[in-house]
């Protein structure tokens, strides 16, 4: 029964200490502002990081998995060491055959070219431009890329120069809406094509694009109608049998290429190698430096918000002295003070740091849509959010805590805290 009693007496203790907590925060409306606010952007940084570092490895994985582990994609022109007016048309056919006769564990080669920002209608619907590719047959299936209805391209579609199409998704939807697009005609530039096949929905990103916006031509129908060089490919798909060997099956692609190019030893590649194993790479970069700049914003901001409420803390101390002692001279422990300083400063911490949330969320939700950063939420960041808002309260609201706690009641009545 005693112990019962000594719980219960607590319990009413802690309740008095957060309603007197409470109306001191409500009492110093504009300093809880501050606090507040200086809180919530620190943990509004903390959230970008976890957000934006969870993302990217979602992010890692989709692009991965759409690449596949056993493909390489090849581009004419050196990417890392580009210099101004150095040509990008070094793929050739002869690069081409010779991949797919003489190099070992080649599966597939699917050379493609391309034609940005074409006018596209349909009946009423237009589309102001879309990316033209033009392939060989199988394009789908190099890409890995499923069909939701409809047949790929075909070996003779590209010997006929045939006006066929493959659509993606968002010219399939803007174009032919609910109805099923295969086997209707529309306006590609100034010629008609025919769809033959609609690809699935894929919802990733490339080179600064919606991979779904494009249709898929066969690529002597796109260099015949565009009037284009039929001599160079931009870029080719090539698809290997055995995927643990890609090191090696890239190494021989390089060497096949560099001797097809006439290069020396000295001269560095005029075409451009990219795997899945590159993609890891560039996103693995990408995520660290995106922590350290978010890292050292977030730390920062925190900090800040830190010393806003250790600072502000302190003066309240020194305007509440005579509250203070009047409290102890009623018979308040140093503990009870202390605790009730300790709990305003978790309570405004806490709002800052639900306020952090939602303007980390809603900044984040921003990068997204403008395509600068993919935010994935989770209750990690919201725990995350919470303890590191609480922890802000505790380290930097102990000092002042103390300090009111140890003041002589005598000389907080007088004022002299």
């Amino acid at each position: 029964m005693g112990q019962g009693a000594s719980i219960f007496r607590r319990l009413a203790q802690w309740g008095r200490l957060r309603a007197m907590a409470l109306a001191a925060v409500w009492a110093y409306k504009a300093r809880s502002l501050f606090v507040i606010l200086g809180v919530g952007f620190g943990v509004a940084s903390l959230t970008l990081i976890v957000t934006a570092v969870d993302g990217a490895e979602r992010k890692t994985v989709e692009l991965v998995e759409w690449f596949g582990p056993d493909a390489a994609l090849v581009f004419g022109g050196n990417f890392k060491k580009q210099a101004v007016g150095m040509r990008t048309n070094t793929l050739t056919e002869d690069d081409m055959r010779g991949i797919r006769q003489s190099l070992p564990g080649v599966s597939m080669v699917v050379p493609m070219r391309a034609k940005a920002d074409v006018p596209m209608r349909y009946q009423d619907n237009n589309l102001p431009g879309s990316l033209v590719v033009g392939a060989t047959e199988n394009y789908a299936q190099a890409w890995n890329w499923p069909l939701v209805e409809g047949r790929d391209l075909s070996e003779e579609d590209v010997r006929m120069g045939a006006r066929v199409a493959l659509l993606g998704d968002k010219p399939a939807r803007e174009l032919f809406g609910e109805q099923s697009p295969v086997g209707r005609t529309f306006q590609v530039g100034k010629f008609q094509v025919q769809v033959i096949g609609r690809l699935k929905y894929r919802g990733a990103s490339g080179g600064g694009g919606d991979v779904d916006d494009r249709i898929i031509i066969p690529i002597t129908t796109l260099t015949s109608r565009f009037n284009m060089e039929r001599k160079y490919y931009r870029a080719m798909r090539i698809k290997f049998l055995e995927p643990q060997r890609m090191e090696s099956h890239v190494e021989n692609l390089r060497s096949f290429l560099r001797m097809s190019h006439n290069l020396s030893p000295t001269q560095d590649d005029d075409f451009s190698i990219i795997t899945a194993d590159e993609i890891l790479k560039f996103l693995s970069a990408f995520k660290g430096g995106l922590m350290a700049f978010l890292g050292v914003t977030a730390a920062a901001s925190m900090s800040v918000g830190g010393f806003v409420l250790a600072n502000l803390f302190s003066i309240s101390v020194s305007e509440r002295s005579r509250e203070i002692g009047l409290k102890k001279a009623l018979g308040a422990t140093q503990g009870a003070i202390l605790a009730q300083f300790l709990m305003e400063a978790a309570i405004l911490t806490a709002v800052g740091g639900l306020v952090g949330l939602g303007l980390g969320l809603g900044l984040g939700q921003l990068l997204t849509r403008l395509g600068m950063l993919q935010i994935l939420f989770s209750w990690k960041v919201f725990f995350l959010s919470l303890a590191s808002a609480m922890a802000i309260g505790f380290i930097f609201g102990i000092k002042p805590a103390r300090h009111a706690a140890r003041l002589d009641p005598i000389a907080a009545l007088r004022g002299e805290g």
